[in-house]
């Protein structure tokens, strides 16, 4: 599928490793030219860095200030901005119940999870605004709709950040900027097989093995297996893409069939 996305500039944050790493990736694949944000950098990202046209921006990207510094630079370098790709996430397993999550703990949440996103796409809006058609996608989550006590700050954030994208796609979409994510469930990243990750916080808690959490995590969907990073890449992909001028306001869940409702 062609999706033109040769010579247009993104930003994606978080893009460091994991899912945000594959984007960053899949984007130079496209032609695309990228402005790749993270709090740190990574040797792999560095190592696309030099075989592409992209730059890399190191700053906190749950301020405002840190935003701000992503998407001058991006516009500094490149003239621009066509696409925003929102990744800017993470989750602490709330083992000890719903009392002992503090108000540091919904703060850090909430910030990271929620108002990250808020701030760059405040940033970013005016320069994709004058590039329309223009994007915005924005990584969310399954627990925006499937609430889990055991990330409860996490889930409520990821329910405010899809609300927040839906509200966008309204305010936005007469201006000529599609906003829409995506929300994935488990997926083969450090978040929730690296050290300290999901598998390893609830194996611990639980008394298990981070293997046999692993497996839980997906067993009984219909596909079996933790998602690939790449395979989100894709999908961020097309609803960054004009082949998809028309779809605005969505959520695309990838989570292998783990949500059962319709």
């Amino acid at each position: 599928m062609k999706l033109d996305l040769a010579g247009r500039t993104a930003v994606v944050t978080g893009a460091s490793r994991g899912i945000g790493l594959e984007i960053a990736r899949a984007l130079v694949r496209e032609g695309a030219r990228v402005a790749a944000g993270a709090l740190n950098g990574s040797a792999e990202l560095s190592a696309l860095a030099d075989e592409s046209e992209m730059i890399v921006v190191l700053d906190d990207l749950t301020t405002t200030a840190g935003c701000r510094t992503l998407v001058d630079q991006t516009v500094d370098r490149f003239g621009g901005i066509d696409l925003l790709v929102n990744n800017v996430g993470g989750v602490h397993p709330r083992t000890n119940g719903f009392a002992e999550v503090t108000d540091e703990d919904w703060d850090w949440a909430l910030r990271v999870n929620l108002m990250s996103a808020v701030r760059a796409t405040r940033a970013a809006v005016p320069h994709l605004v004058r590039a329309a058609p223009s994007a915005i996608v924005t990584v969310c989550s399954v627990n925006a709709t499937l609430p889990d006590p055991g990330v409860i700050d996490y889930s409520a954030a990821k329910a405010a950040l899809r609300s927040l994208c839906k509200s966008l796609s309204k305010e936005l979409g007469p201006a000529g900027v599609r906003v829409n994510t995506v929300s994935p469930g488990p997926v083969e990243t450090a978040l929730w097989l690296g050290p300290g990750g999901v598998a390893e916080t609830l194996g611990q808690a639980q008394g298990a093995d981070p293997a046999a959490v692993r497996a839980a995590a997906v067993a009984g969907t219909p596909i079996s297996r933790f998602t690939r990073p790449s395979e989100v890449a894709q999908v961020v992909l097309l609803l960054a893409s004009e082949t998809a001028g028309t779809v605005t306001g969505t959520d695309v869940v990838i989570d292998g069939g783990l949500v059962t409702t319709l």
